[in-house]
């Protein structure tokens, strides 16, 4: 019999009150016309109406990275109805954490507690949540752990308030970000056998994939230009130095995010085409796309190959949490999965472009329900076919072969 991991408990945790478009200033400054107006024109394009950040009203920090990741972390431990000691491995991503040294996973199961347990960090923008889950469904079906968890955590809200574009050049590649990016952490956790009693979901397979080969740098911080130059990084100057020149401020390559979209749509179709997504038997599609454009232009993509998309079954809570990098894609699942989107039976895509140098994430999970439960209903798929999903039986055979 294949080994299995299971997800079984789900948490997340957004920071203070949600904050609306005319409340982000604030936060995090800039009410000068020219930052005014490129505020203006990303959130138009993004569609996020309102985002959390860990920082008063002041803008003043309330809480650290770390903390953040605890919260959600202790929110599935609850919902799982398990401790941090029963915990043997723990999974951390994050794109900056508070401290360079030590390691993020090292602060967050010093802060969580618990007892000794092996530690990862999976450090890169928003595809190494699913690195980090990856890992650790690999360790349970290895044998090595019986439980995990995994959190995905984002406080990067420190970095975008004022102070740190205070003689900045108020270029778009500079600003994008700024008024893209909220905090927040989403947590889940992994079991080598389902909930015994509630439903779970299965990881089939996680596929995860760097173009960095063919695509220059496109999201950076910490050096002088889209290439790393020996002399040329912040660890090469002086920290004034680096400040002045930009290199704290997280900058976006923006007139190549077209090619982000493209490339996604391509390592979706391959996923189509080698078996290991159905569409046929795929019922929702959990995605983390940082702007509504994009969403539009992979909808469009997709349709020229499957006229017959279903874009109801697509979830995202963009406009109403925010883009919270490595943290979205658990704080998307963990919403639809206590909405009761899901039922036993169906199947799950999860789905992360990153273009910090173009990667791609995905995830395939099924619905199971808990031992002595029914047998699954029939499922219709995002392309509109009515087909039976069993839960006992993995929604596509590739996976076998492991994640």
């Amino acid at each position: 019999m294949t080994a299995t991991a299971y997800l079984t408990g789900f948490g997340r945790y957004l920071p203070g009150d949600p904050v609306d478009n005319d409340g982000i200033v604030s936060r995090l400054g800039g009410d000068d016309r020219v930052t005014d107006r490129i505020r203006r024109m990303v959130l138009e394009e993004n569609g996020i109406r309102q985002r959390h950040y860990a920082l008063d009203e002041r803008g003043e920090p309330t809480e650290l990275n770390e903390e953040l990741a605890v919260k959600a972390l202790r929110a599935a431990l609850d919902d799982r109805g398990i401790d941090a000691r029963d915990l043997r491995m723990l999974a951390c991503a994050t794109t900056m954490g508070d401290a360079l040294v030590p390691g993020f996973g090292s602060m967050v199961h010093g802060r969580l507690g618990g007892g000794p347990m092996q530690v990862l960090t999976a450090q890169g923008v928003c595809a190494s949540s699913l690195a980090a889950l990856d890992a650790a469904a690999a360790k349970i079906r290895l044998g090595d752990h019986p439980v995990a968890a995994v959190v995905g955590s984002e406080l990067p809200s420190r970095s975008l308030r004022q102070r740190r574009f205070d003689g900045v050049n108020a270029r778009m590649d500079s600003h994008f970000l700024r008024w893209m990016l909220s905090d927040g952490a989403g947590a889940a956790i992994v079991e080598f056998q389902p909930h015994p009693t509630k439903a779970s979901l299965r990881i089939d397979w996680v596929r995860h994939v760097s173009l960095a080969h063919d695509h220059e740098v496109c999201m950076r911080s910490g050096m002088d230009g889209l290439e790393a130059v020996v002399g040329a990084t912040w660890q090469d100057v002086d920290i004034a130095d680096a400040q002045a020149a930009g290199m704290f401020v997280l900058r976006q390559d923006i007139g190549v995010l077209d090619q982000l979209a493209e490339a996604g749509i391509s390592q979706f179709e391959e996923l189509v085409d080698t078996g290991l997504i159905d569409m046929r038997r795929l019922d929702h599609v959990v995605c983390h796309y940082s702007t509504n454009r994009f969403r539009d232009l992979a909808f469009e993509g997709i349709r020229r190959r499957i006229p017959t998309l279903d874009t109801d079954r697509w979830f995202s809570n963009l406009e109403t949490r925010g883009n919270t990098g490595t943290a979205s894609i658990f704080i998307a699942l963990e919403e639809a999965w206590h909405d009761g989107r899901f039922r036993p039976g169906e199947t799950v895509l999860l789905a992360v472009p990153e273009s910090a140098r173009f990667s791609f994430a995905f995830a395939h999970l099924t619905v199971v329900a808990p031992p002595g439960a029914p047998a699954a209903a029939p499922t219709r798929g995002v392309a509109a076919s009515a087909v039976t999903a069993s839960a006992d039986t993995p929604s596509t055979a590739p996976h076998e072969q492991g994640a």
